[in-house]
């Protein structure tokens, strides 16, 4: 790619015409995969995969307002939080992605509680749950209210334990927090009473960190992470979320540092490190998630330690 420079961030010249890229697309078609590292330095792309045409390489699209590493993300169906994480000291800072206006640049929306990077998030129509993630390794949870994005967010009840490097997933009742430095707990969150500590459920099958999830009204797909880096991907049922979260079909290549989003069909993750850093992107069809994940199109660079959001409903 001609006039590609990474100086703390990233910029292109001559290889994006934003008036050439098509439209941003309705709800439940799509995903933003933002920010990163190819290895050295950080990056403040954002890709878009559009699931209808996901063997195509993603599409980049407006950047975020600075350069990130090791941060969350959640969304809903007409906009995504991206919070916290290395930019390029540990930051509270959020952006908001308007999909419906993804070529400009992100928003800078009120920040987090506190500086915090290695965090997970998952989110309902209405509000996300940033959880977990270090300095120190903490166990905290902050509540972002969509309405009111520009205001500090709220501090609400713990997960059950401290931890960094975690992934989460959920619908629109719940969320669950799982893995991460603290073995193979998984956290579930209530929103309607997010005041009182998360709840520990059954655990993934492996302890592990640096791992993504997705999700949607009934299931969550925990993918990834390490030691090692691994393939496996764990599926908790909601419904039974007590049991040890069940060993689905593996990722096509083992990877850590990978980030993942969904819809109410699929689950998409992307990017990594493992043999490599890598623009892989992996497909699971939830219907038949018992066999290895497909590769679709890559990330428009090797991209490890980013965040995504998707612009699903789950009401």
């Amino acid at each position: 790619m001609s006039g590609f420079t990474i100086t703390g961030g990233v910029s292109f010249s001559g290889a994006v015409s934003m008036s050439d890229m098509p439209p941003a697309p309705v709800a439940n078609t799509a995903s933003w995969f933002a920010g990163g590292t190819p290895g050295s330095g950080r990056l403040s792309t954002v890709n878009r995969i559009t699931y209808a045409t996901d063997t195509d390489t993603a599409a980049v699209r407006g950047p975020l307002s600075v350069a990130h590493t090791d941060f969350a993300a959640a969304g809903n169906s007409t906009d995504g939080w991206f919070g916290g994480g290395y930019s390029p000291g540990t930051t509270s800072r959020v952006d908001r992605i308007t999909y419906a206006t993804d070529t400009d640049t992100a928003l800078v929306r009120g920040p987090l509680n506190a500086v915090r990077y290695a965090l997970a998030a998952t989110g309902n129509t209405t509000d996300a749950w940033f959880g977990g993630g270090a300095p120190p390794t903490q166990s905290t949870v902050a509540r972002i209210t969509y309405a009111t994005d520009t205001a500090t967010a709220s501090v609400r009840g713990p997960l059950s334990a401290a931890r960094k490097y975690l992934a989460a997933a959920g619908n629109y009742t719940y969320g669950w927090f799982g893995g991460g430095y603290g073995g193979s707990i998984v956290d579930r969150i209530t929103y309607a009473t997010d005041t009182a500590t998360a709840s520990v459920r059954g655990p993934l099958s492996v302890a592990r960190r640096s791992l993504a999830a997705a999700g949607n009204t009934d299931y969550a797909w925990f993918g990834g992470g390490s030691p090692g880096p691994v393939s496996t991907v764990d599926r908790i049922t909601y419904a039974t979320d007590t049991a040890t979260a069940s060993v689905r079909g593996p990722l096509s290549v083992a990877r850590n540092n990978l980030a993942a989003a969904s819809n109410t069909t699929d689950g998409w993750f992307g990017g990594g490190y493992g043999g490599g850093f890598r623009s892989t992107v992996d497909r699971i069809t939830y219907a038949t998630d018992t066999a290895t994940a497909s590769v679709r199109g890559p990330l428009s660079a090797v991209i490890s330690r980013s965040a995504a959001a998707s612009n699903i409903s789950l009401a």
